[in-house]
């Protein structure tokens, strides 16, 4: 069934839990944050299959790229609602060298860089910066002792929205699209 009317009265339950929280409390905002990344991730990810961009590099495409991070925000996801589940270092480390690669291939950023170009930057970019309100939020339930996150979760957070800075830069790239400088004027 797709809804349980449990909810009309403004609270929720994590999956397995029975306790109720506020609708808007900071838990379950960290909650529908990383939700509408992870969702938001899947334009990105049909759109990168449309294209069939690779790093050649690592041998993945941008679809398999993105098809691992929305399952790493599962975890973080899974984490920040109390189960045992944690990101480990490797998939930090891993998120690393992906960029690390990306970076090697780009001419080195000397700006910043309007938003746009081709269609799969803009959902990247569009990914990085709505990344970047699940990490806030993800971090303000951390610092408020609302969550027990494991030792790597923040981390990969923060190397998320780096990630998808990359993977913006590198699909103009691709695409032949230069990336345009704001004018500041």
């Amino acid at each position: 069934m797709f809804f349980t009317r449990k909810g009309d009265k403004g609270t929720t339950t994590t999956y397995g839990c029975d306790q109720k929280m506020s609708k808007s409390s900071a838990v379950a905002e960290a909650l529908g944050s990383l939700d509408e990344i992870n969702s938001y991730l899947g334009l990105a990810k049909v759109d990168s299959k449309n294209k069939g961009y690779k790093i050649l590099a690592i041998t993945k495409t941008f679809e398999q790229i993105v098809h691992e991070i929305q399952q790493n925000l599962f975890i973080v996801q899974a984490e920040v609602a109390g189960f045992s589940m944690h990101i480990d270092s490797q998939k930090v480390t891993d998120t690393e060298k992906i960029i690390e690669v990306i970076e090697s291939e780009l001419p080195p950023i000397k700006t910043f860089f309007i938003s746009g170009g081709s269609e799969l930057a803009a959902l990247f970019d569009t990914a990085r910066t709505i990344a970047r309100r699940a990490e806030r939020r993800v971090v303000a339930v951390s610092e408020e002792g609302k969550v027990k996150l494991g030792d790597h979760s923040l981390a990969y957070m923060n190397r998320l929205s780096s990630l998808l800075y990359a993977l913006a830069r590198y699909s103009n790239h691709v695409a032949g699209v230069s990336e345009e400088a704001p004018a500041y004027k």
